[in-house]
């Protein structure tokens, strides 16, 4: 019994996502049986340190369409792929980020045909599954609730569910991705219970047709710095009783040394001891290749900030 019990303990010690060190032998391989994961972003190269820290991989950019395919018939794979294969190398979980969004698409895309744009989202869904069909997760459609695709009418606009523009792009993933978890990913939700709510409107015409495996929430530092521990464990509650999976797809916090470090302390075991909560991903960790200043976890030096300290020592605890 006893020994049972410490077999469990070991088991969510290995399952940290950070990696420490027993005998000089890391744990981070071990941890990719554990079914919470703590990972983080690659954007143009592998940071030697990563999988010294963090064991899921998300791409910055280099799965986003407007990297992809600038030019309209030609992709340039060559960043996704090296990402990918650092995943795969790793055993790490690899999300593919993302297929449909009205940011950082192709310029072209704006210039055809209601017909020629559905044909194209099409092709690039297809594309995408074809090179990556061994992504663990994919980001179907990116924030539907504030940045909508300009071609959003041509591939179903409102529609009879009020969202069958994503309902289409939902079911071209699940056939160009039929071994990933399909995830849908918004901002603004932690902090606010109405977005949180709306959001579940969405989700739910999903699950209702069985094309969403998770619910992504960005937890950024503009929601996280000052948003309330209740307020938090409201909107978990709300998604939670879709019965989905939730997953933290973009968190950062920012601060000086000790601010963030509060804030972290706070903010980050309402998330990660969340029952519903499957995966925690940060948006960058390292000094000036973070979106947001002050949100790094790792000086340029290669010291660690308080809050990376604290988070190690949270996680061995958990």
């Amino acid at each position: 019994m006893l020994k049972s019990k410490l077999a469990k303990i070991c088991t969510g010690v290995l399952a940290l996502g950070l990696t420490l060190s027993i005998s000089g032998v890391g744990t981070a391989k071990a941890a990719m049986s554990h079914s919470k994961f703590v990972g983080n972003i690659i954007a143009g190269s592998v940071p030697s340190n990563f999988s010294n820290y963090w064991n899921q991989v998300t791409p910055e950019n280099a799965t986003k369409w407007g990297s992809v395919e600038y030019s309209r018939g030609n992709y340039n794979w060559s960043n996704a792929d090296l990402i990918y294969n650092y995943a795969k190398s790793k055993n790490m979980p690899f999300k593919f980020h993302t297929l449909v969004w009205g940011s950082q698409e192709p310029n072209w895309i704006s210039h055809l045909s209601a017909q020629d744009q559905k044909s194209e989202v099409s092709k690039w869904i297809t594309a995408a599954g074809q090179r990556y069909s061994g992504a663990a997760f994919v980001d179907v459609v990116n924030e539907p609730l504030h940045t909508q695709p300009d071609y959003k009418n041509a591939i179903g606009g409102s529609g009879s569910t009020g969202y069958d523009w994503i309902v289409w792009s939902f079911q071209q993933a699940r056939k160009a991705f039929p071994n990933s978890k399909l995830l849908i990913n918004e901002y603004g939700i932690i902090g606010d219970p109405n977005a949180a709510n709306n959001y579940v409107k969405i989700i739910n015409v999903l699950k209702s047709k069985g094309l969403i495996d998770g619910i992504g929430i960005q937890c950024h530092q503009f929601n996280m710095d000052y948003v309330s521990v209740n307020t938090m464990n409201t909107v978990l509650n709300t998604l939670s009783k879709t019965g989905l999976p939730i997953y933290v797809s973009e968190l950062d916090i920012t601060g000086d040394d000790a601010t963030q470090l509060a804030r972290y302390q706070q903010k980050f075991p309402v998330l990660y001891q969340n029952p519903n909560v499957k995966g925690i991903t940060l948006w960058g960790y390292t000094q000036g290749q973070t979106w947001k200043d002050g949100t790094y976890l790792v000086n340029s030096n290669g010291t660690e900030r308080p809050a990376l300290k604290w988070l190690k020592s949270y996680l061995a605890s958990h």
